[in-house]
């Protein structure tokens, strides 16, 4: 971990989120701001998109109430125009961004620990681990899900690791500069807007850094549904990261659309087997499904029996967490973008 650096060198501060329905989460993740030990006032900039709940109605209170609050509209929903919005309603004097998403809270060092690793390592980005925490046990389940390397692959802000060089950073704190000299976020991603941004930023030659360090709380989706619907856009928008940078494709993205094809060949295979009376077809027909459902019920007694041992309703959700998140994911990314979720993707 760097060593604390004196508050005369440390820069002013604006931290960005965008956000839309966050009624639950809202004021608890900006007084988690607010209440940061930073040596100077941190602004906060909201770019509100339209909500069914009370979000705006709590962004303008805070607004009005800690006057270090500064709301803007974001009429599409759209997180790259919302975060383009907070970065020109930066303050005068401000030189670094520090995005926050509204499920998050932020530990009260986190912003000056941020702020020191960006400075000892001489980056232009930062960024630490994300720490699900669920409140009830499908909640939970796909909290441990995402931390765990069947789930999410092994991301290092997933999973951990050292500090370092990295290809992208979860949220990020990042030089004002830098992101004004490759434009800011790219509007065309709804979603990996981060991971796209973070590519722009390493092809212009900023170093981004990985802390383990700085661990930010997030709150996951709190059905299996939701949590299929995220997974699935999420898949569909990672298509069109490797569709417009075909050298980004690697082993992790390319496994859950894989997955997906050879249990559905397999299940065809299976029943076209049992049919026919055909027992040889039947039988090469389970193998991939039967491997498959072993695979993922080992992994997610390994993720269950992790030290803080999950309760046994969470982890008896946790296989069929698992399949959820691969099969929407891969079935997303088979799918490709809809011209809808192009336009509008519901965050």
């Amino acid at each position: 971990m760097p060593e604390r650096v004196e508050a005369a060198s440390m820069p002013l501060v604006t931290v960005v989120a965008v956000v839309r329905d966050e009624e639950p989460y809202l004021e608890p993740m900006v007084r988690s701001v607010l209440g940061q030990d930073y040596p100077h006032p941190l602004h906060v900039v909201l770019s509100v998109g339209p909500s069914k709940d009370r979000t705006r109605e709590i962004a303008d209170k805070l607004a009005v109430e800690t006057g270090r609050v500064t709301v803007v509209d974001n009429p599409t929903g759209s997180k790259p125009l919302g975060l383009n919005a907070g970065l020109e309603r930066m303050p005068e004097g401000h030189t670094i961004f520090v995005r926050v998403d509204g499920h998050t809270v932020v530990e009260p060092t986190y912003v000056r620990r941020a702020v020191e690793a960006l400075q000892a390592a001489g980056a232009d980005g930062v960024g630490g681990q994300m720490l699900p925490v669920g409140d009830i046990p499908v909640q939970k389940a796909v909290a441990r899900a995402m931390s765990h390397p069947a789930g999410l692959g092994a991301a290092s802000f997933h999973t951990g690791g050292s500090a370092g060089p990295a290809e992208t950073v979860y949220l990020g704190t990042f030089r004002r500069e830098a992101l004004e000299r490759v434009g800011g976020y790219s509007p065309v991603y709804v979603r990996a807007q981060d991971w796209e941004l973070c590519l722009r930023l390493r092809n212009s030659g900023s170093l981004l850094w990985f802390d383990p360090s700085l661990v930010v709380e997030y709150k996951p989706r709190r059905t299996l549904g939701a949590v299929a619907t995220q997974f699935w856009r999420t898949g569909m928008w990672r298509r069109e990261v490797v569709r417009r940078n075909p050298g980004t494709a690697n082993l992790r993205y390319l496994a859950p659309p894989t997955a997906v094809v050879v249990l559905g060949v397999s299940v065809l295979l299976a029943v076209a087997g049992a049919v026919a009376g055909l027992t040889p077809l039947l039988v090469v027909g389970l193998v991939a499904p039967v491997t498959y459902t072993l695979g993922v019920l080992v992994a997610a007694a390994h993720a269950a029996t992790r030290p803080p041992r999950l309760d046994v309703r969470s982890a008896l959700v946790l296989p069929i967490t698992l399949m959820t998140m691969h099969m929407a994911w891969g079935a997303g990314f088979l799918r490709g973008l809809t011209e809808r979720v192009r336009t509008d993707d519901g965050v």
